[in-house]
Parts: C-alpha cells; sequence; structure tokens
C-alpha cells in the first residue's frame, strides 16, 4: 500500500534520533517528511542546511520537519550533530517509510544502475492527511517552495 494525494496516511513509527518516531504522536501539527538519499553528501548536506536555517519559519507557520533516509541512526546522530540540525531524522534501513511513500527508485550513479531515494517532500495537514507530494525534486528554491505550501495549508 502506499500514500494517495488527500488520504490519511497509515500509521507509521520508526526509529529516529530523539525517540521513536510515530505518526499518530504527530497529529495537531502539520508535518513536513523529506527523503532524501544519504547523509553527507553533498546535495543532502546542503538540503539539510537549508531546512535547517528556515527551521524557525516552518515552527512559526506550525509545521514540524523531519528528514528520512536509510542511513542508521549512528550516522543520522552523527549528520545532526556535524550540522547542527534542530529537526530529527528518521532512520528507514528497513525501507518500510520508504515503500509506503513509493521513494525508492532505479537510479544512475557513474553509469550503474542502483536502487536508491528518490529525493521527495510531503506534507501532511494537522488530521495526517497527505496534502501534496513533491517528487525528484532538485535542491535549489526546494525548502522555499516547501514553506510557501506549508503556510497555504
Amino acid at each position: 500500500m502506499t500514500v494517495s494525494l488527500d488520504k490519511p496516511v497509515p500509521d507509521f513509527s520508526a526509529p529516529a534520533t530523539g525517540g521513536t518516531f510515530s505518526l499518530a504522536g504527530q497529529r495537531g501539527k502539520t508535518l513536513v517528511l523529506y527523503f532524501y538519499p544519504k547523509d553527507n553528501t553533498p546535495g543532502c548536506t546542503t538540503e539539510a542546511m537549508n531546512f535547517r536555517d528556515q527551521h524557525e519559519d516552518f515552527v512559526a507557520a506550525g509545521a514540524v520537519v523531519f528528514g528520512i533516509s536509510r542511513d542508521s541512526l549512528k550516522s543520522h546522530e552523527n549528520f545532526k550533530a556535524k550540522l547542527e540540525l534542530p529537526f530529527e531524522l528518521i532512520s528507514d534501513g528497513d525501507e518500510a517509510v520508504c515503500t509506503l511513500f513509493d521513494v525508492i527508485k532505479m537510479k544512475k550513479l557513474y553509469g550503474k544502475e542502483v536502487r536508491g531515494i528518490e529525493r521527495s517532500t510531503f506534507i501532511l495537514d494537522a488530521k495526517g492527511v497527505l496534502r501534496h507530494a513533491m517528487r525528484g525534486i532538485k535542491v535549489p528554491n526546494h525548502v522555499d517552495e516547501v514553506l510557501e505550501l506549508v503556510r497555504a495549508l
């Protein structure tokens, strides 16, 4: 089963920095879930820093931001500390959350086909209903677009 626009996202939980993440535990807040390929890679570092730098604006808009990748919790803890991220990172080593949101794709890396996360962002309203799905995004200006959508909810 995968998520659909304007439908409630099924509850899930996953290990995260700062403790276990539970979707049900986030009800009442606008939720930004951004999926990224890998900790400590150039695009993912830039994207995380962009979310970090605008974090106060998301909070002011009533939103909570979570980054999600297949990296281990230890990798996430290091990445979060290094970049001083004010939001938590979800570890999806078994790809359950990635599968729910259908973000695992075949990609080309140095001419080889590899399975990986397609950079994507999802916005859920306070009731847990998926309102926006942005797939295959590019990092520049992305966080600004996400913030505009959050403010419009």
